[in-house]
């Protein structure tokens, strides 16, 4: 019994300095971002804050510098928001359907399509940046945000397609063949059968597709223009736009409010993740 709690407290120890490890860097960017100019020149990295300054957060927010844009971040998280959304709910929906024709309305070649497919999950997103300006200019999407969510939709349909195609292969298809001798065809049995049994991998999907979206800078500074920068080319302009004073206080506030969306979806629905993760895991 000594031994076995010994053991406990040492994993314990053990998950509580990788806890700490992970969480420096949030904690010095949340102090340092409540600091002044004065405290962060004469303070550490670690000191606390003399009170709440919240004057680097209205900076990083509504006007500090990225380039000649005085703006902030507010026209770059908007553009942000304007792009996840529709990007996340398309891409999700697209790859529900496929994963459905995929698994329980197999035909000929579908398993060799279901590989090709796979590509897009493993192929570097450098590949297609040529050919896909190529198709944004055809289309006349170039530098906007429409431009973004299709592209985002159209790299994020390979891994949703891998999720509900393994997902929807566990649902027996005693249910999809029942359906279809009481006469269901094939978009009523998907909305009255299949899609009330896709609540874990849903979960799974749009929390996947949101981090993923939003997080990416490639896509955003290579088929984005001026009036469409997603949040994080506007938060890669403002660190690098020079300055007399590296307002690094400035930078922190701006960096927190960049990945603040992310945490909090995972902070409100991370357990649904892991719920759909082990869902899937169970049933193949």
């Amino acid at each position: 019994m000594h031994v076995r709690t010994l053991s406990r407290l040492l994993v314990y120890c053990v998950l509580l300095l990788a806890a700490l490890f992970f969480l420096a860097p949030l904690y010095v960017m949340l102090v340092t971002s409540f600091k002044d100019a004065e405290q962060i020149r004469a303070g550490n990295l670690v000191s606390l804050p003399q009170g709440l300054n919240l004057d680097a957060w209205r900076l990083a927010w509504s006007s500090a510098c990225t380039g000649v844009d005085c703006r902030g971040l507010q026209p770059y998280f908007l553009n942000s928001v304007t792009m996840v959304v529709p990007a996340v709910l398309i891409s999700t929906a697209w790859g529900a359907v496929n994963g459905y024709v995929l698994s329980l309305w197999r035909f000929r070649g579908s398993e060799f399509l279901f590989g090709l497919l796979l590509f897009g999950v493993f192929m570097p997103f450098q590949v297609v940046l040529l050919p896909m300006s190529q198709v944004l200019g055809d289309l006349g999407l170039s530098s906007s945000v429409f431009g973004l969510v299709l592209v985002h939709s159209l790299a994020g349909m390979a891994g949703t397609t891998l999720f509900f195609r393994n997902y929807y292969s566990a649902i027996p298809r005693e249910l999809v063949n029942a359906a279809r001798l009481d006469g269901a065809g094939f978009w009523r049995i998907f909305w009255r059968i299949v899609l009330p049994m896709s609540t874990p991998i849903l979960m799974v999907t749009l929390i996947w597709q949101f981090t993923n979206i939003w997080n990416d800078f490639l896509f955003g500074v290579a088929f984005s223009g001026a009036d469409s920068q997603p949040i994080t080319v506007g938060l890669n302009n403002l660190a690098n736009t020079s300055s007399s004073v590296k307002n690094y206080n400035v930078d922190m506030a701006a960096a927190i409010i960049a990945g603040l969306p992310t945490m909090l979806v995972y902070v409100l629905a991370g357990q649904y993740f892991v719920k759909g993760l082990t869902a899937g895991a169970v049933k193949g």
